[in-house]
Order: C-alpha cells, then structure tokens, then sequence
C-alpha cells in the first residue's frame, strides 16, 4: 500500500503542478486580481478557458492526493509530491538559482523513492496538537503576505497555508470528531487560493507557484513526524529519507531568495 500511495502522490504532484503552470500563464496577462473586489477577480479568472482547465487539474491532484493520504504516511506523500516543482521548470528559463532549487526538489524525491519499504506506521494525531499547528501557520503566513507583498512572500504564504491545510486534511481522514477539521482546512486552501492568484500576477512560476509546492510539501514533512509519531525506517533507507527531506526544504530555502 505504501508504494501505492507514493505512485498517487507523484501522480498528484504532476496534476498539481500542471495546474498551477496554466492558472498561472493564464493569470499573469489579466487584469489584475485584487482581495478587494473577489466578486470581479473572480468573474476574470474565470472568464480564462486556460485559467480553468488549470483549476480544475489542479482539483483533480488533490483528490489524487487525499488518496495518498489513506495509503502512505504524511511526511512519505509530501517529499513525493515536492518533485511537482519539477513540472513548472518545463519550457522556461531558470537562473542558476531556481535550476538550484528544482535540482534539490527532485533529487529528494529520486530518494525517497529508493527510501520506500513494504512497512510504515501514522498515528492519527492529538485534535489539540493539529489545531496549533493550524493557528500557528495561519498567523505565519498572513505576517509573510503582510511584510512581503511579492511573487516570493505571497507564493510562501499560500504554501504555508496549503500546507496547514494538509495537516488538517490528514486529521481529518482519520474521521469521526476530527471531521471538525473539514471547515479548516477549507478555509486554510481559500485563503492560500487568493494569496497564489495574487503572486501569479506579480513574478515567474517557480517564484510564485514554485515555492507554493515546496512550503506545501516541507512544512507537513515536519508535522507528519511531530503530529502523527510517523517513523524513520532504520539503516540505510532512514539516511536516504533524511536526505530527500533536507533536499525538499533546500529546494524551498532557495527558491525562497528568488524574486
């Protein structure tokens, strides 16, 4: 099932990252998208046939996604889904800084895929633990979208609230009383939907949809071992796992400097 599950989030990553590329070729030569008149934004976007087909690729790896979720550990479907950044470098230019951070990305995921065993165990989370978890990442990401009002900071906000999202998407498929976290994280992905739409407007798609994928997939790494007890596997195949994740949040540090 493990196995299973990496397939899915590597199939989720493509779809993803497929997505943002159209929403953002899309984005970038419309008026532009203000926070202020959602109403008209959206009426705009929407008006895009490429905008749209985006979206709803888009929609469609993340049912790919939760998925994954039921088959595979948290922190093992994040670094696979970090190789999405991959999918945005196709046919365009990249600076030796952006070739740096796609490198890393998809060096970590060539690991953890040499990294799978037949075994893994998730827990399903204390309700208490994920709700900081949640708080603490939304104040993060509106002080970064408050602070820096760029492709690089709005790109690491919706990542940062994509990723509190998936946290609570993990707590949540677990059912029962964690279905609370439904609205949450539902909340966490339409806030991180317009912090996106408005970096797609303002730079590249690695500094923008980029560095959404990498925070997406770093920060619930961190959480699936803090939150959900998720294991390393011993001997060699932990090293390999600890080298995809370094190489995940290296891919996101970079790509973070680029504007």
């Amino acid at each position: 099932m493990i196995a299973a599950g990496l397939a899915l989030a590597i199939a989720s990553a493509v779809a993803i990252g497929g997505g943002y590329a159209l929403q953002h070729a899309s984005a970038s030569k419309l008026p532009a998208v203000s926070a202020r008149r959602p109403v008209r934004s959206l009426v705009s976007l929407f008006a895009s046939r490429r905008w749209k087909v985006g979206l709803f690729t888009g929609i469609g790896g993340w049912v790919l996604y939760l998925v994954a979720l039921k088959l595979a550990p948290l922190s093992l479907v994040q670094a696979a889904c970090a190789g999405g950044v991959g999918v945005l470098a196709i046919g365009g230019r990249l600076s030796a800084s952006e070739r740096f951070g796609v490198a890393a990305a998809l060096g970590g995921l060539v690991l953890l895929g040499l990294s799978v065993g037949s075994h893994a165990s998730t827990g399903r989370g204390r309700i208490e633990a994920v709700a900081i978890w949640v708080g603490a990442s939304v104040a993060l990401a509106g002080l970064v979208a408050a602070l820096r009002r760029t492709a690089a900071g709005l790109g690491t906000a919706a990542g940062v609230l994509y990723a509190a999202g998936d946290v609570a998407t993990k707590a949540a498929v677990a059912g029962g009383v964690r279905l609370a976290f439904v609205p949450v994280l539902l909340a966490c992905h339409g806030l991180a939907f317009v912090c996106l739409q408005l970096a797609f407007q303002r730079g590249g798609k690695l500094a923008s949809a980029g560095l959404a994928v990498l925070w997406t997939n770093a920060l619930p790494i961190a959480a699936g071992m803090a939150l959900f007890a998720e294991p390393l596997p011993g001997g060699t195949r932990g090293g390999l796992r600890i080298g995809a994740f370094a190489l995940a949040l290296a891919g996101a540090v970079t790509l973070s400097r680029y504007d």
